[in-house]
């Protein structure tokens, strides 16, 4: 991957989020294929990643409250250790209108950075293993990598084992 540097190219309300937090990040952009059925694992290939550093952004709703959960695109979200992550019975996707509207993202494009409001947030534990993880951007077809740490910072995240391979 390449190497981190701060952009000052913006435009997305998560590129902003990152630059106004002044933390190191690479925005990456590649041709989005709206005949694609899966966003995260056509960002891994078209950036030349493994699939396990690209994570996506997943919008739930846990006991009636909107939650996101971010994991690697190589996995799949365990809604079950994502609802004992934050203290909740039952979790279940979120209504994809409910998730765009309330994020400010359109699906396929959704940021953990940036959101229209601030939802509790989980990042699946793998991550803290990595140097970088890429994340959407704000769009599809833009992913932004940064540090772990500052990902989990800037959301507020709380790290648990919330993916399955």
């Amino acid at each position: 991957m390449a190497k981190k540097s701060r952009k000052q190219s913006g435009g997305t309300p998560a590129t902003v989020a990152l630059q106004q937090a002044g933390v190191e990040f690479t925005v990456h952009a590649y041709e989005h294929d709206p005949a694609v059925a899966s966003y995260g694992e056509e960002a891994a290939q078209a950036l030349g990643v493994d699939p396990g550093q690209v994570f996506k952004t997943l919008v739930t709703d846990v006991d009636g409250t909107l939650t996101v959960a971010v994991v690697p695109v190589s996995g799949s979200l365990d809604l079950k250790a994502l609802a004992a992550a934050v203290g909740g019975k039952r979790a279940a996707m979120a209504d994809p209108a409910a998730a765009e509207r309330t994020t400010g993202y359109v699906r396929g494009g959704i940021s953990p950075l940036g959101q229209r409001k601030r939802l509790p947030t989980v990042l699946d534990a793998s991550a803290s293993g990595l140097e970088t993880v890429c994340v959407s951007a704000g769009r599809r077809g833009l992913e932004v990598e940064l540090a772990p740490a500052d990902l989990a910072a800037l959301t507020g995240a709380v790290l648990a084992p919330i993916a399955r391979p």
